[in-house]
């Protein structure tokens, strides 16, 4: 009884935000709740309590330092013309209706990656895409449904991601660490699954009609610039540079960033350069005309970082303390050792968690809050191994965390993600309302099945040890604690 009691706070997290509540509000709510639990189920005062969650937060302290750059950076490509040379550099070759999903997924998933935002990335792109696919006689869901796809891939791998900044740090991983850990893999979901729509658009028997994106801007509807302008609007910024156009070397910027991560540099250096390098190159391209704006970029950039995303992993970090202190999740991993006899099996399981949990939140940043202490309490005291492996299975946890969340999000009917991008489809292009539906665009986003799907096949067969870097340390390695019982995890 008194183990179901220690759960409580996670469930009054989960209700309020069920009910509609931010998780701004929600977490310190949650935080009270779980002071409160643990001082009437473990006799603690009020003072150990505040120790505890002191003590878990110097964990959050880089990742808050992380997360400030991370959105500068953001800020500082989409306005000088970095996510503009992009788009441009893709669809210069020009485009038929078999093409346009194809190059649509290629174009937002590099984009995501570079601004750091899916729901930027889908406000920015939809327009075009959308028009293009008109004006070509394309497939409306396949190229919808491609572009909502490329819109996550960046928010699962992308260094500026405040989904993958905060996963990682949930876990106590590095942020560069967990890039070419799971590089390979996410490579490898973004081939298939262009292969995928390639050949569902010629399926389809889609004609090979061309068209521009520089037409397919100009047939933008002026009530569409106004919802952009009110809803995303440095979209709106971006959509004018790519209709007048930026130099392609203002990509430069994002390949610098990518390199630097490869070659394993730390991953404020790689943010520092991309503001560097952007505001160089943007000086040269015209983009960036006076020092002190291009500044205010970084300072709106970083505002933003701190006016939500740090306040709420501030309380969700002194949530985390305090569940840690009482041993709040030991009755979780006493339920699930019982069903499972190898660590990968274990594995599969927190995979599984973090799916659910998105599913009954249906928003995927409190899906990662929410389940990563779970399952990285899980891990730590049911598996032993050496700080190599185990480094290795909170990197996967990372990985978990944010695939299930943000890819999860796209086959979630109810989801909040599948909702804005619903409702970014028929605001900028108002003949979707006669032709898209949730499930239509779920049917048909083959890169969040592909990479769904997968994660959890090659978890459970073992087959990831054929993924360079992505294997998940097996027996005797590491192995389950021989002497964890059904009521405790020592």
């Amino acid at each position: 009884m008194i183990a179901l009691v220690k759960l409580l706070p996670i469930c009054v997290m989960a209700g309020l935000m069920l009910s509609g509540m931010d998780i701004l509000l929600a977490s310190p709510i949650s935080f009270i709740c779980a002071c409160l639990v643990a001082m009437v189920t473990e006799r603690y005062k009020f003072n150990e309590l505040l120790d505890a969650a002191l003590d878990n937060l110097k964990n959050f302290l880089i990742v808050f330092l992380i997360l400030e750059a991370a959105y500068a950076v953001a800020e500082c490509f989409m306005a000088t013309g970095v996510a503009a040379a992009i788009i441009n550099l893709a669809l210069s070759l020009g485009l038929t209706a078999k093409l346009v999903a194809v190059v649509g997924f290629l174009v937002t998933c590099v984009l995501s990656v570079a601004t750091g935002t899916s729901w930027g990335t889908i406000a920015a792109c939809a327009p075009i895409f959308l028009w293009l696919n008109h004006i070509v006689g394309g497939s409306v869901v396949l190229t919808f449904a491609a572009i909502a796809g490329g819109s996550c891939f960046g928010d699962n791998i992308g260094l500026i991601s405040d989904t993958t900044v905060v996963s990682c740090g949930m876990q106590n991983v590095q942020l560069v660490d967990r890039m070419r850990y799971q590089g390979v893999w996410s490579g490898l979901c973004l081939i298939v699954s262009a292969v995928i729509f390639y050949f569902a658009a010629v399926a389809m028997g889609l004609p090979d009609t061309e068209g521009s994106a520089a037409v397919a801007i100009q047939q933008i509807p002026e009530g569409v610039w106004t919802v952009l302008a009110d809803k995303r609007p440095a979209a709106v910024t971006l959509l004018k540079q790519v209709q007048s156009g930026v130099p392609y070397y203002m990509v430069i910027p994002l390949l610098v960033v990518l390199l630097l991560a490869v070659r394993n540099v730390s991953t404020l250096i790689c943010l520092g350069a991309g503001i560097l390098f952007s505001g160089l190159l943007g000086w040269a391209a015209g983009t960036v005309t006076d020092i002190n704006k291009f500044l205010q970029l970084v300072y709106d950039g970083a505002s933003a970082a701190g006016g939500w995303s740090i306040a709420m992993m501030l309380w969700v970090g002194a949530f985390g303390g305090v569940m840690r202190k009482m041993n709040a999740f030991d009755s979780i991993a006493a339920m699930i050792l019982k069903v499972v006899s190898k660590v990968r099996q274990l594995m599969f399981c927190n995979a599984l968690l973090c799916l659910i949990g998105n599913a009954a939140m249906a928003d995927e940043m409190a899906q990662i809050v929410t389940i990563s202490p779970i399952i990285k309490n899980l891990t730590e005291k049911s598996v032993q191994g050496d700080e190599k492996a185990m480094y290795r299975l909170a990197l996967r946890n990372a990985t978990y965390a944010d695939a299930m969340a943000v890819l999860g999000s796209q086959l979630i009917p109810w989801h909040a993600y599948m909702g804005f991008f619903m409702g970014i489809a028929t605001s900028v292009y108002p003949l979707a309302a006669d032709t898209l539906t949730v499930m239509g665009v779920i049917t048909h986003n083959y890169f969040a099945w592909v990479a769904v799907v997968s994660m959890l096949v090659l978890t459970i067969t073992g087959w990831d040890r054929f993924i360079p870097l992505f294997s998940i340390p097996r027996e005797p390695e590491v192995s389950l604690k021989k002497d964890a019982a059904a009521s405790e995890v020592v």
